[in-house]
C-alpha cells in the first residue's frame, strides 16, 4: 500500500483477505521490535521511484480516498489545557463535546456540504467514544430528525447533555463504530468508553456489530498504551480498511491515534509534504488522503475501465504495425 500525493503509503503489499475483520485489541503491552518497525514503509531511494520527481501512476480501482477527522473540542481538552492532571479525573469519563466543540462541528459540516464531499462519502467510521460519534453524526449525518420518519435517528435528543436536537439517518451514508481507531487505551478516564448498550440508546442508527464486548475490557486504570502500540494498531486498522468495498470513507478519530498512525508515512516526500502528513490534528480538522494498493492482493475489478474492441477493428498502433510490415526485417 501507498499513501499517494496527499499521503504516501507502504512499499510492500499488505497481506489482506476478503474475510478479514477487526480482531479484539490485545491488552496493552510493550511493543516488540517488529511492531516498532512500521509495516508501511515509504520509498527511501530514487530507485524505488517511478520518475525523478517522485510521481507515480496507479489504476483508480486500486485506490481509496480517506477523509480523516479529529473530533471537535471536548470538555477533557479544556480541562487538560488548564491542568494536565485533569486527564486523570473520572469527572471527565468519556468526555463529550463542549458548546464550542458543537460550533466546530457545525462549521465543518458547512464545509463538507459546500465542497460536495457529503455526496461522495460512502461510509463513516467512528471511534466508539461519545465525542467522536457526536462529531461524526454532526458533520456527516442527515438533517434534524422529525417525527414520522420511518428510520432510526443517528443521534437522539440531548445526547451528552448537549442540548442538540436528534440527527436523522435519512439520506446519510452508513455509520460504523470500530475500536481499532480509538485513542490511547488506559489510565485516562476520558478515553474509557461506555457500554455498547448505552451507546445504542444514544446513537440508534450507528452500527456497533463489529464490537464484541458490551463493556470496555480494553481500557485499564493502571496501564497506558504506548505510542508504538498505538501506531501498530493504526496500521492494522488501515489493513482492515483496505478490505472494505467502499472507495471513499470518512474516519472520525483522535489526535494521538491519527498522529502516531500517520507518522509511519511521508519519509519519501518533500519535507513540506511530510509535515502535512505527520503533524497533530486540530480539533475538528479534516485531511483528505489517498491510499493505494501496490500489490495484486485485495484488488477488484474497475468500474470505470472499458475493454475496447467493441465492435472489433484494427488493433495495432501505427508505429507497431509499421514495425511488423513485411520487408522491414520484422516478423509478421
Amino acid at each position: 500500500m501507498y499513501l499517494s500525493c496527499a499521503m504516501p503509503i507502504p512499499h510492500d503489499s499488505i497481506l489482506l483477505n476478503s474475510t478479514f475483520a477487526p480482531t479484539p485489541i490485545s491488552e496493552p503491552r510493550r511493543a516488540s521490535q517488529s511492531q516498532r518497525s512500521p509495516r508501511f514503509l515509504c520509498f527511501s531511494s530514487s530507485l524505488d521511484m517511478d520518475t525523478a520527481a517522485g510521481q507515480s501512476l496507479y489504476p483508480l480501482h486500486r485506490c481509496k480516498t480517506l477523509h480523516l477527522v479529529r473530533h471537535a473540542q471536548g470538555f477533557h481538552n479544556v480541562e487538560g489545557e488548564k491542568n494536565n492532571d485533569a486527564y486523570l479525573s473520572y469527572d471527565l469519563f468519556d468526555a463529550n463535546l463542549t458548546p464550542l466543540g458543537w460550533k466546530q462541528v457545525d462549521n465543518l459540516r458547512e464545509h463538507v456540504k459546500g465542497s460536495g464531499l457529503s455526496k461522495r462519502i460512502e461510509l463513516v467510521i467512528a471511534s466508539p467514544l461519545l465525542r467522536t460519534m457526536q462529531t461524526a453524526v454532526g458533520v456527516f449525518g442527515g438533517e434534524a430528525y422529525s417525527d414520522g420518519i420511518n428510520v432510526p435517528p443517528l443521534m437522539n435528543d440531548n445526547v451528552g447533555d448537549s442540548g442538540r436536537h436528534a440527527i436523522s439517518s435519512l439520506y446519510s451514508p452508513p455509520f460504523l463504530a470500530v475500536e481499532l481507531c480509538r485513542e490511547h487505551l488506559g489510565v485516562h478516564p476520558c478515553d474509557k468508553r461506555r457500554s455498547i448498550t448505552e451507546y445504542k440508546k444514544m446513537f440508534p442508527a450507528i452500527n456497533f456489530s463489529l464490537i464484541e464486548n458490551d463493556e470496555d475490557i480494553l481500557w485499564k486504570p493502571d496501564t497506558r498504551e504506548e505510542n508504538e502500540e498505538v501506531a501498530a494498531r493504526g496500521l492494522k486498522f488501515l489493513e482492515w480498511l483496505w478490505t472494505r468495498k467502499e472507495k471513499e470513507i470518512a474516519v472520525v478519530s483522535h489526535s494521538g491515534f491519527l498522529f502516531h498512525t500517520l507518522s509511519a508515512f511521508g519519509n519519501d516526500c518533500h519535507p513540506t509534504v511530510k509535515s502535512e502528513i505527520c503533524t497533530h490534528f486540530a480539533n475538528c480538522e479534516l485531511r483528505s488522503v489517498v491510499i493505494v494498493d501496490r500489490s495484486m492482493i485485495g484488488s477488484d475489478e474497475s468500474s470505470t475501465n472499458y475493454p475496447g474492441k467493441i465492435p472489433h477493428g484494427l488493433d495495432l498502433p501505427s508505429d507497431v504495425a509499421d514495425e511488423k510490415l513485411p520487408g522491414n526485417g520484422h516478423a509478421k
